[in-house]
């Protein structure tokens, strides 16, 4: 299957409940990860965590689908449409 890039963005609502495993289920996927930002938010409760990755979509699904499953994190994804394989393909 081809990889794609991508930004996942996770928001993180009390994030002291559930940082732990916010950063246990990134750290699975640290082999797609290729740069993460974090910015805590005390005074609102909340912390934004935004990743730069690089697998497939079911590599992609499978981070997303962990972490929204978390109790107060919601996750967001956008892929790029077209393949890096067809990418390395056009530039031969």
């Amino acid at each position: 299957m081809a990889k794609r890039i991508g930004v996942v963005g996770i928001v993180i609502h009390e994030p002291k409940t559930v940082a732990e495993k916010v950063n246990t289920v990134i750290s699975d996927y640290g082999h797609i990860v290729i740069g993460r930002m974090g910015i805590p938010k005390p005074e609102a409760n909340v912390g934004v965590i935004a990743l730069i990755i690089e697998g497939t979509t079911d590599e992609v699904g499978a981070l997303t689908g962990k972490l929204g499953n978390l109790p107060g994190v919601t996750v967001k994804s956008a892929l790029t449409t077209q393949s890096l394989e067809e990418e390395k393909n056009h530039d031969r």
